[in-house]
């Protein structure tokens, strides 16, 4: 495979950055003396194989998230982002007020739905602000960003999953108002349903838009995404930060191109 051809992600951590290829994953930390320490290994699972539409999105969210528990297995001190109590905090906390919505608002189904969507995003929103965590997602993107595109790569990434929030705050609000139709007995089951359908839908919109980025639609779509990265999710990183994001992707693309030396 040339070094072109592989399509890279990324997720910040706290204390690091996670990249990961078709095939492959690497994370690399930053302890408290300033060493940095790298893991890296082929994926267990990889969601290439799904061509069923829908079914696609889901697979790949299954695909980088099965990589999270060897991560802590292989490098302990790894601070993942959700393991913040803040953030565990807001989560509990917008399901409570989301319920509530749901259940006395006496907005139209439609703009209930979108608000719920929108109270929903709150936690990720808290998790990417916390500590350095916003610095490691600009670093992850400038890493890849330079990699794809040469010097110059901004904080935001055309990839970002934050792309994903236009597509999905429609798809989600869309498939909840329908599951809200259903009889009562089998509205929670609706409801899953139809989160799942969104995903899976959203996930076809965000590929259809990396693909015709010039797209008026298309960049209609991304707009909040890029507002969210520009403004909230991401942050200048520094020398040292951009260090770590490289030593991932460094590690990750020696693991893609055959080279199992960070296998560890």
């Amino acid at each position: 495979m040339s070094e072109e051809n592989i399509r890279l992600g990324g997720m910040a951590l706290a204390n690091g950055v996670l990249v990961h290829g078709p095939t492959s994953w690497a994370c690399a930390i930053r302890h408290s003396d300033g060493r940095i320490e790298v893991a890296s290994a082929r994926k267990r699972f990889v969601a290439s194989g799904v061509k069923t539409p829908l079914l696609r999105g889901p697979a790949r969210l299954v695909e980088s998230l099965a990589v999270l528990p060897e991560i802590k297995r292989r490098l302990p001190a790894a601070q993942l982002p959700m393991q913040d109590r803040r953030t565990l905090a807001s989560i509990l906390g917008t399901a409570v007020v989301v319920k509530g919505l749901r259940e006395s608002s006496r907005m139209r189904p439609a703009a209930q739905e979108l608000l719920s969507g929108l109270l929903s995003l709150a936690p990720a929103a808290l998790s990417l602000r916390s500590g350095e965590l916003a610095s490691y997602h600009g670093a992850e993107h400038i890493s890849i960003g330079t990699y794809e595109h040469g010097p110059g790569a901004q904080k935001e990434h055309e990839r970002c999953g934050g792309h994903l929030i236009g597509p999905l705050l429609l798809t989600t609000a869309a498939g909840n108002v329908l599951a809200s139709l259903a009889p009562e007995r089998m509205r929670n089951h609706a409801r899953t349903a139809a989160q799942l359908g969104a995903l899976g839908a959203s996930t076809e919109i965000f590929g259809w838009m990396t693909r015709h980025p010039k797209n008026v639609v298309a960049q209609a779509l991304s707009k909040p995404g890029h507002e969210l990265q520009h403004r909230l999710t991401t942050a200048d990183p520094t020398p040292a930060q951009l260090e770590v994001a490289e030593a991932a992707l460094s590690a990750c693309l020696e693991l893609e191109r055959g080279d199992d030396a960070h296998n560890t």
